[in-house]
């Protein structure tokens, strides 16, 4: 199976920055892809940059809305699987860090939010987004079991864990990594020990570009079960970064044979309750 990871420049132009989406799903469809997946906000400028204003609701839009509508017609028109990220509001006026993930028959599978929620100079997120309530979906979809870790909630083993048990053979994650946020290739080595721990594929896919403050750095990869990085996108160009993976393989992954065979779970709670924090 053939995945292309989007990983593109944004402008304040939010229409222009979708339409440009839209082209790559194009692009990407016409190369045999058959899973396009979008970087963190991939469609608008990085809001959290700066504090949240009173209004900055106003921002965000529904799902189902604009942005899951257009690319439901793409995902049917071609046959792919999409997985976006976008900054969702919904009936009750909360705002989310949100991807929904459309099968490739054109049908809104549901929508993953970002649990855990940053606070640091230049990601405000908490001024923001409201921590998610949909836990850690794995959604079936025409190419396979696919969960998301939405930026943030890479870092929480928990998070990654439990996708790894609701079935997952290939983990999206959607990111907003700027230039010289972390330390050279730390980042790249989390997501190589997650894939390696729980057995899946891993896809990251990064946001390009200078925006203000921030520069993004780009550098989307992705990474076997074995934690082995098969694919990389360059640092700072606009790029769609493809790669071709066969999620049945997961079967003979170290994890999938050992390390999740062998758990305890019936100890974890216990230690849980003991250190909260």
């Amino acid at each position: 199976m053939r995945l292309a990871l989007v990983q593109q420049h944004t402008t304040v132009d939010k229409a222009a920055n979708v339409e440009r989406g839209l082209c790559a799903v194009d692009r990407a469809a016409a190369e045999g892809a058959r899973l396009v997946c979008f970087a963190e906000l991939a469609f608008e400028h990085f809001y959290p940059q700066c504090p949240a204003r009173p209004d900055h609701a106003s921002q965000a839009e529904p799902v189902p809305g604009p942005i899951t509508e257009a690319f439901t017609r793409k995902a049917k028109a071609h046959g792919v699987v999409i997985v976006l990220n976008l900054y969702e509001r919904d009936a009750e006026g909360r705002t989310f860090d949100s991807s929904p993930v459309i099968d490739a028959d054109g049908r809104l599978l549901g929508t993953t939010r970002m649990v855990h929620i940053a606070d640091s100079p230049g990601f405000y997120e908490q001024g923001y987004y409201t921590p998610g309530d949909t836990g850690a979906p794995v959604y079936h979809t025409g190419v396979g079991p696919i969960g998301v870790a939405i930026c943030y909630d890479r870092h929480y083993p928990e998070y990654m864990r439990a996708l790894a048990l609701g079935g997952a053979q290939l983990v999206v994650v959607p990111q907003a990594g700027a230039v010289g946020e972390w330390p050279e290739g730390l980042y790249e080595a989390e997501m190589r020990v997650a894939a390696f721990q729980n057995g899946y594929y891993v896809a990251l896919c990064n946001r390009v570009g200078k925006e203000d403050p921030l520069t993004f750095a780009g550098e989307s990869f992705v990474c076997d079960f074995d934690g082995v990085v098969t694919a990389r996108a360059p640092q700072g160009q606009d790029a769609i970064l493809y790669a071709d993976i066969e999620l049945g393989e997961t079967a003979r992954s170290h994890a999938k044979r050992l390390f999740l065979r062998d758990r305890r779970p019936e100890l974890y709670a216990d230690w849980f309750a003991k250190n909260p924090a």
